[in-house]
């Protein structure tokens, strides 16, 4: 009997930390921004925008009010309070992850995966963006925006407009 007991309570030990580490699994890739109208110093006499386009299809955006002619695209990101991690290269930085996506980083652009394609929206229309991210100027209700592509992908497109506080 006790035989029985013993491997009955191993049998329920095993069952339950299966179950704990079904639940628990591997961290999923969240966004600790919230996308939201108001914008970071709203006092300021204009606005930037980042809008992001994850592979999904989900979307966030963030608005940053500033108070020069213009700003520049490592100040909007800095300060748009949506996660990102940049490698330097030789021509300046490349930004290899976005709001946790992809959850882990070991190289910038690794073969045959996806990466984030820049854009800069001005006057309502998204072009693809000439150069690094630390090179962008955007002016008064413009945006970079981010969408994580395909590899294989011939003409990533852009993500949605920014919705303009």
């Amino acid at each position: 009997m006790r035989n029985h007991l013993l491997t009955g309570g191993i049998a329920f030990l095993l069952i339950a930390c299966s179950a704990l580490i079904a639940a628990c699994g591997a961290p999923v890739a969240t966004s600790n921004h919230q996308s939201s109208s108001a914008c970071s110093d709203a006092g300021a006499p204009h606005r930037a925008y980042v809008v992001v386009q994850h592979q999904s299809g989900a979307t966030m955006q963030s608005c940053v009010g500033f108070g020069g002619v213009f700003i520049d695209g490592q100040t909007l990101m800095d300060r748009s309070g949506i996660q990102y991690e940049a490698h330097a290269v030789s021509s300046g930085k490349v930004v290899c992850q976005v709001d946790f996506e992809p959850r882990q980083v070991s190289q910038c652009f690794p073969a045959n995966q996806p990466y984030w394609a820049l854009f800069i929206e001005s006057g309502g229309k998204w072009t693809s963006a000439p150069g690094g991210f630390t090179q962008v100027q955007l002016h008064d209700k413009e945006a970079i925006g981010w969408h994580y592509v395909g590899a294989l992908d011939p003409a990533p497109s852009p993500p949605p407009l920014a919705k303009k506080a």
